[in-house]
């Protein structure tokens, strides 16, 4: 009998502190609580994700526990976590750089709102995928 499981697809056999889990999920819910106030203020999404307090502690208690993590699905949970801000960090960069000297022709003002449109659905996206793999125990696979 022929198994088809990837290796990808298997949990890690490491056993699983319940307070890393809980811990993990307070991350997510920081985040959630960013885009929040994104949502419900005159800051935008990906404004207040990258430069709202709730994800910036959020990434600071990724760091603080991301050893704690190594050899379990939550692993790819810190590292999902902590690539959704830096590479939300690195397109806002990227389109404000695109976008500034566009605004001399008035395009500018589109593009730099379509992208930060397009980074906080990214973002909402990044934050449901993991939040739902969490609840299941399983890793996120990029």
């Amino acid at each position: 009998m022929v198994d088809n499981v990837s290796p990808s697809a298997t949990v890690s056999a490491e056993p699983v502190d319940a307070s890393l889990v809980s811990y993990t999920h307070i991350i997510y819910a920081l985040h959630s609580l960013a885009v929040l106030i994104g949502l419900t203020s005159t800051v935008t999404i990906i404004g207040s994700f990258i430069f709202g307090l709730p994800s910036i502690i959020a990434v600071i208690m990724n760091y603080a526990r991301q050893s704690d993590a190594r050899g379990t699905f939550l692993e790819s949970h810190f590292r999902w976590q902590i690539r959704t801000f830096w590479f939300a960090l690195l397109w806002v960069i990227v389109t404000l750089a695109v976008s500034l000297p566009l605004m001399l022709v008035v395009v500018g003002f589109f593009t730099l709102g379509i992208g930060f449109v397009l980074l906080g659905l990214w973002v909402i996206y990044r934050i449901i995928r993991g939040w739902l793999a969490l609840r299941d125990h399983q890793p996120v696979n990029p």
